[in-house]
Formats: structure tokens, sequence, C-alpha cells
């Protein structure tokens, strides 16, 4: 989800949500001193793994909050952090469920625990073992202190009732879609692109785009009608930032997007693209390398060519660009205000861009 600017001032937004979460950090970890070192050194790999990144979650927060009228940028700053502690918890999650050691090239929580480990002397299932548990034990105090973020913004009644229960949802519906996704990866059927585009926006788009979105309005006093509507936004612009971070899996440039080119095709990763290649005649040529875990360069290209030269990639570029349009077309509703139309316009814009 690389390469877009809204247009207000994204740097003292970021700003203000990374001084809501160095404060929240800081308390912690006085908190857990006097529990123990090894308690405060596991709030030091959260806060680690909470660092850096576009702050995407918190940016959406503020779009809508800011551009239909709200003031309060403290309370703001607490929201977009509760989503952006939210995506920690499930990324140290989806980690744990993926067997992942790292993340973009450095350990992750479980990674570091499980060196640890191995360091005093562990064998590998139990270094293993180490890692993983702190991994889960670090994503529920994330989980569950997202939501306390939300009571510290300082905002009361129906606006805070509302505002946990669209917390409630984020949560509610990414569970679901990390489980479509599991049953996924255990079944032996492709499933098909609709399968997918369901879980990828119950997994992802939900809590990063509807959620965050609908938040900042209800925090500004939006009516009903602007709230839905900014939901039927973040779902269509979210289904399409997953569809292009898809692609960009397999055919980006690597240091750009921060993660291996080689990576999904090795783990067999299911995508609208994939799910595209079983329907065509040379999905046989493709079955028998996707998913080796051994899969070499040479191979990888080879499968690249052939989700080109099957229509794959042209497919799921051109699914991208029907969603993102389908986003735009939410945004021409006559009670959407025009700044908030120029705040999120470049988000789309940014999907048409990539699939150029």
């Amino acid at each position: 989800m690389e390469g877009f600017e809204l247009l207000a001032p994204a740097e003292s937004r970021q700003a203000q949500v990374d001084a809501v979460l160095d404060r929240f950090f800081s308390l912690s970890r006085k908190r857990a001193a006097p529990l123990g070192p090894e308690y405060a050194g596991l709030w030091d790999a959260l806060e680690a793994n909470t660092s850096g990144g576009k702050r995407m979650r918190p940016r959406m927060v503020f779009a809508a909050y800011q551009s239909l009228g709200g003031t309060d940028l403290q309370a703001a700053a607490y929201v977009g952090a509760a989503f952006e502690l939210l995506h920690t918890a499930l990324i140290v999650h989806d980690d744990v469920i993926d067997r992942d050691f790292s993340r973009r090239g450095v350990p992750n929580i479980a990674g570091l625990y499980r060196q640890r480990a191995t360091a005093s002397g562990s064998d590998a299932v139990a270094a293993e073992h180490r890692g993983i548990s702190a991994a889960v034990i670090a994503g529920d105090l994330a989980l569950f202190n997202s939501c306390r973020l939300v009571d510290r913004s300082g905002v009361s009644g129906e606006v805070r009732t509302r505002l946990l229960e669209v917390m409630d949802e984020a949560l509610f519906a990414s569970a679901a879609g990390e489980l479509i996704d599991v049953d996924f990866s255990f079944g032996a059927d492709m499933p098909r692109v609709d399968d997918i585009l369901t879980m990828e926006r119950l997994k992802t788009a939900v809590y990063s785009f509807e959620c965050p979105l609908q938040a900042g309005a209800i925090l500004a006093g939006a009516s009903e009608e602007t709230v839905a509507t900014l939901a039927d936004f973040g779902r269509e612009i979210g289904i399409a930032y997953q569809i292009v971070d898809d692609v960009l899996g397999v055919f980006g440039r690597e240091q750009e997007t921060g993660k291996s080119t080689v990576g999904d095709l090795r783990e067999g990763k299911r995508t609208v693209m994939i799910a595209y290649a079983t329907t065509t005649p040379d999905w046989a040529r493709i079955e028998p390398l996707l998913g080796r875990p051994d899969l070499t360069d040479e191979q990888a290209a080879e499968v690249r060519g052939l989700l080109i030269s099957t229509g794959a990639r042209s497919f799921a570029e051109g699914l991208a660009r029907y969603y993102a349009n389908r986003a735009l077309a939410r945004l021409a509703e006559a009670h959407i205000p025009h700044a908030l139309r120029t705040e999120l316009h470049p988000l789309a814009d940014t999907v048409l861009r990539r699939v150029k």
C-alpha cells in the first residue's frame, strides 16, 4: 500500500499518533518493570513492531475527521493510534499462524524470542515454542489495549459507544477473514475469485479502510448517510489495494514493496491471479511449481511469464481498476463534501497508477 499522499499535512498527523503511541508504551513499560525485566522487554519488542510504517489506518481516521470538520486532533490521534495498535496485534498473530519468524527482512517478535532461546541453549523445537508463545502474549496485549486507547481519547457517551462498536467490527471481520485464509491453505481445491475477494475484504480491507474511515466520520459527528458511504468507499478501495498488493507481491520491485517477489509463489498464496490461472490451459504448467519452498528464481520467472501469457495478471489489474472506480463513484455522491473528495481521491488515483 505504498505511494499515496493525502492532501492534508500527513506528517503532523503521524507525529501526533506517534506521540500517543510513545506515551502508551512508556507508561506500559513503567507498569511492567516491577513485574520483571523480561516482561518490560516484551513491551520493548512490541513497541519495536509498532514503530515505523506509513500509519495508513490513522491517516484514514484523520482524513475523514478533518475533512468533515473535526477539530479535536488529540482525540483523533488516540483513535488513529487505536487502529494502529490493532494492526500490530493482527500482524503479530498472523505471523504466528503463518509460522513466520521475520517481517520485511528482520526478526519479528517470534523470531526475536526464538533467537534468544537458541542463544541460551534451547533446541530448535523449544526455541520455536518460546518465540511463538511470546508473540501470542504480545499480540494479546496489543489487541486489548487498542480498545483502551479509544477510552483514553476523551470521547464519551454515544460517540464512545459507536467507536467501540466500529473497533469490534474491525476485529470481528478480520478474524473471519483470517479463518477463511487458513482454511484456503488446507484445502485441496483452489478457491474461486469471489471467495478470495471476500477473504481479503474481511481480513484486511475492513480494519484498514472501512472502519478507520467510519471512525473518523463518527468522531466528527457526520450523518449516518456519510458514515455509510465512507464504509462503501473503504470496502471498494480496500479490495482494490489488496488485489494490487498481491500483483506487486509477484511482479513488484522489492526495493519499493519491501517484500520478496518469490515469497508468495513459494508459499502458494491464494490470490486473484492464481485463481484466474486455474481456469486456463497453462495451469498444468503452473501448478507443480506453485507452493514449492525450494522454488528457484528461474522457476519463479517461468511462473511470472505464464501468469502474463494466460492473462491472469491483466485480469487482476483490471479487477483492481474496477474496484477503484467503484470507490470513486461513491465519492461523487451529493452528500459527500468537496474537502472529503479532495482528501480521498488520491487513494483511488494511486491504485489506478500502480496498475498502469
